[in-house]
């Protein structure tokens, strides 16, 4: 006897044994009654009470064959219904995060000396003379003198270009050149920093500018001239007649004659303007072509100033100039010139003139009088000792410099030391300004070189793993005078 298998197969229940016909021969003597269908009947409702058990046939499971698996189709109806619960809880937000447009999150405000270095950086935008790029940044200036040095015949298309000085329309070379230096020097320094704030082109675009002005102020294809242009426009004290200081007007708006001033001397113009030109040099060496222009410019300037015939200062005897940037002497702007000059050619003539011992005697730089640790467009020693410190602890030219720098590297500690209020070298501010100019107006100028020169110093111990320097009996941290150089850049009760 074979039993149906719905699993696909056949087994045997019993093998055909002798007591089969036995149980068969049993069967035929069962009561046929009981093997009548029987009637049935309803059950009253004390004879359902008696039930142990439901009186209904239990129900069989119903099954789906998927031909390899079989399973319960309840079962199988609930998988289903909670895959569709996952697609709707996880596909579908999976879609609609990658269907929908994204939109980037803002980012974060810039600190406050970022948006000050830009604003000090869209000065110079706003300063600019001549014709004007069409990305200048500031939309409400337009071209001017556009006929600046137009009666010098041997600059052809004229003086036009550069920046002007402040409120006024005059353009002086000195304190331009100056501003193109520190300008300069700052982006060799902090190149990866303004390359973080998104200023690194800016800042080279506006030194580019100033510098191709001041290479058109003297003939810079030569290799000796005998002339500088020193300045486009100004005035004369007391002037009754239309100047740039008796007419306060836009640059746009100028209608009267601008005299170009020339200078046949001027070793401090001519060193000061070599420095830019050599400082420039080391921001462009990306571009062969122009930082080598720069650095044939700046050796014809210097060569100028060294000319022992025109050892006369740039300002003297010019009532155009003396009133407004008179120069007080040019031995700071010969270490300062020579030290650039170096960096940037390798010429060991510069630094062997910037540590000869006439130098720093001439410019007074050993003598530790207050005023002399000021840098400003007049005064370089702070700054060109700085520099020729980093000259020492980076490079350590050896002998036979090393005595010279090392007393420059001292009068650079000593020019710290009294930038620090412990030491009362200079008054102060109750909000905290360190007054260098003796209370005289614009001070802020002298107390962001200030800064500037103390942040350089800290920088400069720092790569070289140098704790701090001494004041006397006194060990003064880095930290002390960064705190210093923070304070004034951040204070905000002057």
């Amino acid at each position: 006897m074979h039993a149906r298998n719905h699993w696909g197969g056949s087994f045997e229940i019993n093998g055909g044994d002798s007591s089969a016909a036995e149980d068969d021969q049993r069967s035929r003597e069962w009561d046929r009654a009981a093997l009548q269908p029987q009637q049935h009947h309803e059950l009253d409702e004390t004879q359902q009470s008696w039930l142990l058990g439901n009186n209904q046939r239990p129900q069989k499971n119903k099954y789906v064959d998927l031909g390899c698996v079989v399973c319960n189709r309840k079962a199988l109806k609930w998988t289903g219904w909670a895959f569709v619960a996952a697609f709707f809880l996880i596909a579908v937000p999976v879609i609609i995060a990658k269907t929908v447009p994204r939109h980037k999150p803002r980012p974060p405000p810039p600190d406050n000396y970022t948006v000050a270095l830009h604003k000090a950086l869209l000065f110079f935008n706003a300063q600019k003379s001549g014709k004007l790029p069409k990305n200048n940044p500031i939309p409400w200036r337009g071209n001017s003198g556009l006929t600046d040095g137009n009666g010098t015949t041997d600059v052809k298309g004229g003086l036009v270009g550069g920046y002007y000085d402040a409120g006024d329309n005059t353009k002086f070379h000195f304190p331009m050149a100056f501003a193109m230096s520190m300008l300069s020097w700052s982006v060799i320094e902090y190149s990866h920093k303004y390359e973080a704030v998104s200023e690194y082109n800016h800042a080279r675009d506006l030194i580019k500018w100033g510098t191709d002005y001041l290479l058109l102020t003297f003939n810079s294809s030569a290799t000796k001239i005998d002339k500088i242009y020193s300045q486009v426009g100004g005035s004369q004290n007391g002037s009754k007649t239309p100047d740039d200081h008796y007419c306060w007007t836009r640059p746009e708006d100028m209608d009267y004659p601008r005299p170009v001033q020339t200078a046949t001397s001027g070793p401090d113009l001519a060193g000061e303007m070599a420095a830019a030109l050599a400082s420039a040099s080391i921001v462009f060496r990306d571009d062969a072509a122009y930082s080598k222009k720069l650095v044939k410019g700046a050796e014809t300037l210097f060569a100028f100033a060294r000319d022992s015939g025109r050892r006369i200062p740039y300002s003297r005897g010019n009532a155009f100039i003396d009133p407004y940037y008179n120069s007080t002497g040019y031995f700071d702007e010969y270490m300062w010139g020579a030290a650039w000059l170096y960096y940037a050619t390798g010429n060991k003539s510069y630094i062997s003139l910037a540590t000869n011992p006439g130098i720093p005697k001439n410019s007074k730089a050993f003598y530790m009088i207050r005023d002399l640790s000021v840098l400003s467009w007049d005064n370089k020693l702070p700054a060109a000792m700085l520099l020729l410190t980093r000259l020492r602890v980076f490079l350590n030219p050896g002998y036979p410099y090393e005595d010279m720098l090392s007393m420059y590297q001292n009068v650079t500690g000593l020019t710290m030391c009294s930038y620090l209020h412990q030491f009362n070298v200079f008054n102060w501010t109750k909000g905290g300004m360190i007054e260098l100019n003796h209370g005289n107006p614009q001070p802020l100028q002298y107390m962001a070189n200030a800064a500037f020169l103390a942040s350089l110093y800290v920088d400069y111990m720092n790569a070289t793993g140098v704790p701090g320097w001494n004041c006397g009996p006194n060990f003064i941290t880095s930290d002390t005078l960064r705190s210093f150089a923070t304070s004034q850049v951040t204070a905000q009760s002057y």
